[in-house]
């Protein structure tokens, strides 16, 4: 016997089937000569009719697993507290294997029917057949199985984070290699250890051929592992012109949906190998930073007189800072014996100063700007376009909308404010400011 033959062996003897197969022959024999039939049309016969009523009880058999038994169980299922099992039944898997039923039934009962032909080729033949049937919906059934799986734990809150795509791509794409190599074994009757082992001498040219998918694996386990990447992320990439958020991460491509709604890919170990910006860590931080400067005109900076403190005064979110602020100028002038006749002698206050001090306290007025977070404002290197004042806070609101609207809420305050404090903005000369120079020398 071969080793097709010597695997159903273990489960049907041959002597068992060749007994069976004669007593079988013998009844229906007898049942063909009972009718009227002739005894060499009922010799030829009756191993075709034994075949047909075992593919009839194998389809048989597959009707009532599929409407019948599969029908009861599921709603039995669907009566438990337990939620894998309804999605079980819902990926249709157990469908899957009623689908084996049928094949299997026929594989070990065909030797009944020609119990005299056990060792013939195109016997042999017909049971590899039904055996790679089996064999490919056994592949079948257990990837269906295997998504199912990923469904039920994809679900799970603490599971979105872990390439669990990635994990099942890995998993069929190992378990479909595994049954085409029992599949060529069985077809060239060789045993499929012997075919693995000598794949082993092709291992460089099969990681050659699966190179991606071996990278994409490890990138995605270290992705998961240093907790650097994980779908619902907001990521950019400017390289490959990727600014979105993370719909999909499989074995190979890593999927980013732009804020134009386009869709960028990327190879998982591109993620590893280059360098990425996650603003997940700002999404659940306090807040989200507003770092921006506005150039303040060198000429317009001068000290305060009483004129102006005095209309600073005015201002509710100064007065304290006011106040404060001429005590300690007046205590170390007059500890000091400095003249106050001159500005320049001693300590004076700066209209500049001023404005920062407004702009601090203004901030801290704001309920949108995070308290706990870092706030300042605080003067860059003067360039040849002048002074830049950087205000420097975090926004309670790091949705991108209404971010952007607090950003511009804050800086038409302070553009517009400038002017009380005696303060010019910078800005490069425009055509209408030489048409305005223009005009007036010509006058």
């Amino acid at each position: 016997m071969n080793e097709v033959a010597d695997t159903a062996a273990i489960i049907l003897p041959e002597t068992g089937v060749a007994e069976i197969g004669d007593a079988v022959m013998e009844e229906v024999n007898n049942g063909l000569l009972s009718i009227g039939a002739d005894s060499v049309w009922a010799n030829k016969l009756d191993n075709w009719v034994v075949l047909l009523l075992i593919i009839g009880v194998a389809l048989l058999a597959n009707v009532v697993c599929r409407h019948i038994i599969l029908r009861a169980v599921a709603k039995l299922v669907k009566q438990t507290k337990a939620t894998w099992d309804d999605i079980v039944f819902d990926h249709k898997v157990m469908v899957h294997v009623s689908r084996m039923v049928a094949p299997i039934l026929i594989y070990l009962a065909v030797p009944i029917a020609f119990p005299e032909h056990t060792d013939s080729i195109w016997l042999d033949a017909l049971r590899r057949l039904c055996l790679i049937y089996i064999i490919i919906v056994f592949l079948r059934f257990i990837c269906v199985f295997l998504g199912a799986v990923y469904h039920v734990y994809s679900e799970k809150e603490q599971y979105r984070d872990k390439p669990l795509k990635g994990l099942l791509q890995t998993a069929q794409v190992s378990i479909f290699f595994i049954g085409a190599i029992i599949i060529v074994g069985i077809l060239i009757n060789k045993s499929p250890m012997a075919l693995l082992t000598g794949l082993g001498a092709s291992a460089a040219i099969l990681m050659l051929v699966f190179k991606d998918s071996i990278m994409g694996l490890v990138s995605g386990i270290q992705l998961t592992a240093n907790h650097m990447l994980k779908v619902g992320d907001w990521i950019t990439m400017p390289k490959y012109d990727a600014n979105g958020i993370v719909t999909e991460v499989t074995l190979n491509t890593v999927k980013v949906r732009n804020w134009d709604n386009t869709i960028t890919t990327i190879p998982p170990y591109l993620l590893v190998s280059d360098s990425f910006q996650n603003w997940q860590g700002m999404r659940e931080s306090g807040g989200r930073r507003v770092k921006r400067s506005i150039n303040i005109d060198m000429t317009s900076v001068c000290f305060c007189t009483r004129e102006m403190l005095d209309k600073y005064r005015k201002i509710s979110l100064l007065k304290e800072y006011i106040d404060e602020t001429e005590r300690k100028v007046e205590e170390y002038n007059s500890a000091n014996g400095i003249d106050d006749s001159v500005l320049v002698n001693g300590l004076r206050q700066t209209n500049l100063g001023v404005f920062r001090a407004y702009l601090t306290n203004y901030l801290k007025s704001l309920p949108v700007v995070n308290k706990e977070l870092m706030y300042m404002v605080r003067q860059l290197q003067p360039t040849e376009k002048g002074i830049p004042l950087e205000i420097y806070f975090f926004s309670s609101i790091k949705d991108w909308v209404p971010y952007e609207g607090v950003q511009a809420d804050v800086f038409d305050h302070v553009l517009a404010v400038i002017p009380e404090f005696g303060l010019r903005v910078f800005q490069s000369p425009s055509g209408e400011d030489v048409r305005s120079l223009n005009s007036f020398l010509n006058r």
